[in-house]
């Protein structure tokens, strides 16, 4: 038919071309390991992906092969974001965190021809050498570590490889439907699964990071990515700061308290992004010691649910709003952010509170259903639960070269999440738990989500995890376990822990006073979520047998 729009490709390098335009002089500032500040701007980072390209020609990279990171956030891993596409290549960036097991089998199973490393992250590749014969090359990146590493064999260092390439480069014809990138799943059962990541589908989740009801990145904002660059794109924040030309703030290893925070002071980042963990470590520092972080606005918190007291005391003791958001690597990963309605804001505080606890609605884009035991529709009522699942022109339509986890596909072509959730009238999501988290006392759903939000409110506690302890009469009952607070006096007791669910549960759904646990720290996944499938292990030793 004539009069039609062009048919004009969504490609990773057009946000390149875009930054490199339109904001050449805007920052991208990376910390390093020893504390010191790299500064560069857009413009800047343009003529460095294009010798990074022609480095990666020189080593023999061709349209389809895969480039995997083993690196921490900074403006190296963010040449990569955009080098390695735009040549049609794969970017796999790799949690480095995970089990050996696992990483050799996600770099043997992607078939990674050339792996770049952090400097500090080089030891353990060199110990992966001999299980990961399909890597040709290394290419080493100073992040200035203190100390010597080991490096794995062969390799080159980064800014010497850039140095031999010319700073123009040949952009090849792509189609938007090749992959960009790829990410794996940190699988807490069976291997990691891989997600790949169109040129199409990278585009559109990093517009929708901008829209004013989802992540709102525009040029005005500081923005820093405490979330890893290897999880998921680092939820798409550099792509779409690049598009809109915010300046970008990378913190390298530095993720922790102090670091953080001085870099947040010091930078005067706007909103940032990371999983609860970050944040409860950040408060607590900030309780401790005064920094002006005036200019900072927005904490946006995905991964695991947000706790109560996270919105509250950040928002009361500092200024500083959370915002609620959820996603997964299948879902590139951004799927519903929690912003309030307009109609919402004459509400009392505490029904404020209650949505924004929630996971949201679906961004533009995306979109949800909660389906029953039979597959069947559940009404959107906010009582019905179900599983979620969705769709969209980011979200993964199947696996890396694995058919067998067919399984996580609806025949009509939804993704089923494996989170229970309900969905309300207005259209915003509530998780309530993982599919294999919850919690049957005979025949009776117990949420362990609501129920670590609800123990996490306490101000004698400082984390709280909850998890189910296979019992003979009633099938399964929570055990929880508690980080207590520092300097809280008197210290909390099971007893005390059990009276603060009281108001919230019913007596049945109760822990017994046998099966509240104190621990120094609750044991994390690669990506900083709670592993629960440790705790349940933990939780196995700790529990008397029947009769002892």
């Amino acid at each position: 038919m004539n009069g039609l729009m062009m048919d004009w490709p969504l490609l990773v390098p057009s946000i390149l071309y875009r930054a490199g335009r339109i904001y050449p002089e805007k920052a991208i500032i990376s910390r390093h390991a020893d504390g010191t500040i790299h500064r560069m701007n857009y413009g800047e980072l343009e003529v460095r992906v294009h010798r990074l390209m022609n480095a990666l020609r020189s080593l023999g990279i061709r349209p389809g092969d895969r480039v995997a990171t083993l690196a921490w956030n900074s403006h190296r891993h963010l040449e990569l974001y955009f080098a390695v596409p735009s040549m049609g290549a794969v970017l796999h960036t790799i949690n480095f965190r995970l089990a050996r097991d696992q990483l050799k089998y996600i770099i043997n199973h992607a078939e990674d021809r050339v792996v770049f490393v952090d400097r500090s992250v080089a030891p353990l590749a060199a110990a992966l050498r001999e299980d990961i014969p399909g890597v040709e090359q290394f290419i080493v990146m100073d992040d200035r570590c203190p100390g010597p590493s080991a490096l794995p064999e062969p390799a080159i260092d980064y800014e010497d490889l850039l140095a031999g390439a010319s700073e123009r480069a040949e952009f090849p014809r792509l189609d938007e439907n090749m992959a960009a990138g790829m990410c794996y799943t940190s699988a807490t059962t069976g291997e990691p699964k891989g997600v790949v990541y169109s040129h199409r589908s990278t585009y559109l989740h990093a517009m929708a990071g901008c829209l004013a009801d989802a992540g709102a990145l525009s040029e005005r904002e500081i923005a820093l990515p405490a979330v890893p660059m290897f999880h998921v794109n680092a939820w798409g924040m550099p792509y779409s700061c690049a598009m809109t030309g915010a300046t970008q703030v990378f913190p390298g290893s530095g993720l922790i308290g102090q670091p953080l925070a001085e870099l947040l002071e010091s930078q005067r980042v706007t909103c940032a992004a990371g999983v609860p963990t970050i944040w409860t470590l950040l408060y607590q520092h900030l309780k401790e010691k005064t920094y002006d972080l005036s200019s900072l606005h927005t904490l946006l918190v995905g991964g695991s649910a947000a706790p109560r007291w996270m919105l509250e005391r950040f928002e009361r003791d500092f200024g500083i709003r959370v915002l609620h958001a959820w996603g997964m690597t299948e879902t590139s990963p951004v799927g519903t952010f929690s912003r309030l309605r307009s109609e919402m804001l004459a509400w009392s505080e505490e029904r404020q509170i209650e949505y924004r606890l929630k996971q949201g609605i679906p961004i533009a884009g995306v979109e949800t259903r909660i389906l029953g035991d039979g597959g069947e529709d559940l009404p959107w009522d906010g009582e019905h639960v179900g599983e979620l699942a969705v769709r969209g022109p980011w979200i993964a339509s199947s696996y890396y070269n694995n058919p067998e986890a067919g399984a996580a596909f609806t025949p009509d072509g939804w993704f089923r999440t494996g989170d229970m959730a309900s969905i309300d009238r207005y259209g915003y999501v509530q998780l309530t738990d993982r599919k294999k988290d919850l919690i049957k006392r005979k025949g009776e759903w117990i949420s362990s989500v609501d129920m670590e939000n609800a123990v996490s409110c306490h101000p004698g506690i400082a984390e709280a995890a909850v998890v189910a302890r296979p019992d003979p009469v009633c099938d399964e009952l929570p055990a929880v376990l508690v980080v207590r607070r520092a300097g809280v006096e008197p210290p909390v007791e099971p007893q005390d822990v059990i009276d603060s669910l009281a108001p919230k549960f019913a007596r049945w759904q109760l822990p017994l006073p046998e099966d509240v646990h104190f621990v120094e720290s609750l044991p994390r996944t690669g990506v900083g979520k709670i592993d629960k499938k440790v705790l349940r292990q933990l939780v196995a030793g700790l529990s008397k047998p029947p009769g002892g």
